[in-house]
């Protein structure tokens, strides 16, 4: 199983860049799962609708975010309508989103994703490893593969 993950997309020319490159690499490569993060497609600050909207096109599985997917606060209330956008899990409880998602592969994989953000200059958040544990108990036996972004 092949598995592309893109880091920090940054603006209309990372989004430009996505929308240009993406399949080709998809298919040069044979990747059977690709995911992206876009904390920063809103010229580098957050995510908005028309974003995430602009996207959907693309053969995305999970989309990651991060610390700056709050900067858009007109979004924030959106994370919770997106089955395929995570933000850290171990952010306080209450926030909206979620920290895990699984999705199934072009191949038939069921694969959870996961992400967690450190705390050194970061916003306070709940010790990573404290959160992965608990994450991780949750989806036991849901998954094949388990992929963990730190952010």
């Amino acid at each position: 199983m092949r598995v592309l993950y893109i880091g920090d997309i940054v603006g209309q020319p990372g989004r430009r860049a996505l929308h240009e490159k993406l399949e080709h690499v998809i298919d040069r490569e044979r990747v059977d799962f690709t995911i992206v993060n876009i904390e920063n497609a809103a010229g580098g600050f957050g995510i908005t609708e028309s974003i995430m909207h602009e996207l959907s096109d693309l053969p995305i599985d999970v989309y990651t975010s991060g610390n700056h997917v709050w900067d858009k606060r007109e979004f924030v209330e959106q994370l919770d309508r997106y089955e395929t956008l995570i933000r850290p899990a171990n952010y306080p409880a209450g926030n909206p989103g979620k920290g895990c998602v699984i999705r199934q592969s072009a191949a038939g994989v069921r694969i959870a994703v996961l992400q967690f953000m450190g705390q050194v200059f970061m916003p306070p958040c709940e010790n990573p490893f404290h959160s992965a544990t608990r994450e991780l108990a949750a989806i036991a036996g849901a998954s094949d593969v388990i992929i963990v972004d730190i952010h």
